[in-house]
C-alpha cells in the first residue's frame, strides 16, 4: 500500500502522567482511604508502605494519576519531492484540563470519523486514560475518543503493540524493546518513564518531560512504519517543533 495512503489521518500519540499530588499526605482523607484499598493489591515485591507506593505507581491509575503532557506527531510529505517526513511537538502544563481541552481541539480539527489515534499499548493505557482524566475534569469527549458502543471496526485507533501481537495477546514487549529489535534509536537516553514523576515534582522540569515525550513519539512513528514494512524517516526530516 502506498504510504501516503496509509498515514493520512493517522496521529502518533504519547501521555506522560505523575502521580495526582506529590505525596500521599496532600490526598484529602476519602481518596487515601481509597488509595490504601488500592495498594493492597498492587504487586509490592519490595513491601514498599501504601504511601510510599503512591509517589512510586499511583501515576499509572487515571484515578489517582494526572497528565502532564501530550505528545503529537504526523508523516507529512512536501509538494517538491516524495521524501516522507515527520514533525513532532508536545503540549505540556500543571493545568491538566487546559492541557486536555487543548489536546481536544487539536483533535477536532481532523475530520473526526476519519481520524485514526496511534500508540503503543495505546488501547489498555493512553486512549482509556485520557478519556477518563477529560471526564474527571468535566470534558465532553470529541467523537474519536467515543467509544461506548461503538463495534471493534468502527473504532480506528492503532496500537503498535497490537500490531506486534499477531493476536499473541499474552506477549507484552515495551517501546523501547522493539525499537532496539528493529535498530531504532531509543528515547531512553536522558530520562525513562519512571522518572517522570521525580523529575516533575521534585526537579520541577517539565520542559525535560517535553522533550523525552517528543522522543517517545518519534519512536512510536519509525516503529509504526516499520511494522506496515515502509522503510523509517531520515533523521534530517524529523521536525522537532517547539
Amino acid at each position: 500500500m502506498d504510504l501516503r495512503k496509509k498515514a493520512k489521518n493517522v496521529l502518533f500519540i504519547d501521555i506522560e502522567t505523575v502521580s495526582s499530588k506529590a505525596s500521599f499526605d496532600q490526598l484529602d482523607e476519602r481518596m487515601q482511604e481509597q488509595w490504601e484499598r488500592k495498594a493492597a493489591n498492587i504487586r509490592n515485591d519490595d513491601h514498599v508502605a501504601p504511601f510510599d507506593l503512591f509517589y512510586r505507581r499511583a501515576a499509572i491509575y487515571a484515578e489517582f494519576g494526572k497528565i502532564i503532557c501530550i505528545g503529537v506527531g504526523a508523516l507529512y510529505w512536501n509538494t517538491t519531492d516524495e521524501q516522507p517526513r515527520f514533525k513532532v511537538k508536545s503540549l505540556a502544563g500543571d493545568d491538566e484540563r487546559a492541557l486536555l481541552l487543548e489536546f481536544k481541539e487539536l483533535l477536532e480539527k481532523y475530520p473526526q470519523n476519519q481520524l485514526i489515534l496511534c500508540a503503543h499499548n495505546g488501547k489498555e493505557f493512553d486512549f482509556p486514560y485520557i478519556c477518563r482524566r477529560m471526564l474527571v475534569n468535566g470534558i465532553t469527549l470529541p467523537e474519536s475518543l467515543q467509544l461506548s458502543g461503538k463495534k471493534p471496526w468502527e473504532i480506528l485507533h492503532q496500537d503498535t503493540l497490537d500490531m506486534w501481537r499477531y493476536g499473541d495477546y499474552k506477549s507484552f514487549a515495551q517501546l523501547d524493546l522493539l525499537a532496539a529489535l528493529f535498530g531504532i534509536p531509543s528515547s531512553k537516553s536522558d530520562i525513562s518513564g519512571e522518572d517522570v514523576t521525580r523529575v516533575y515534582y521534585a526537579e520541577k522540569d517539565l520542559d525535560r518531560i517535553r522533550r523525552y515525550c517528543k522522543e517517545d513519539v518519534v519512536v512510536l512513528a519509525q516503529l509504526w512504519l516499520r511494522l506496515n514494512q515502509f522503510e523509517t524517516v531520515k533523521p534530517e526530516y524529523i521536525v522537532r517543533a517547539e
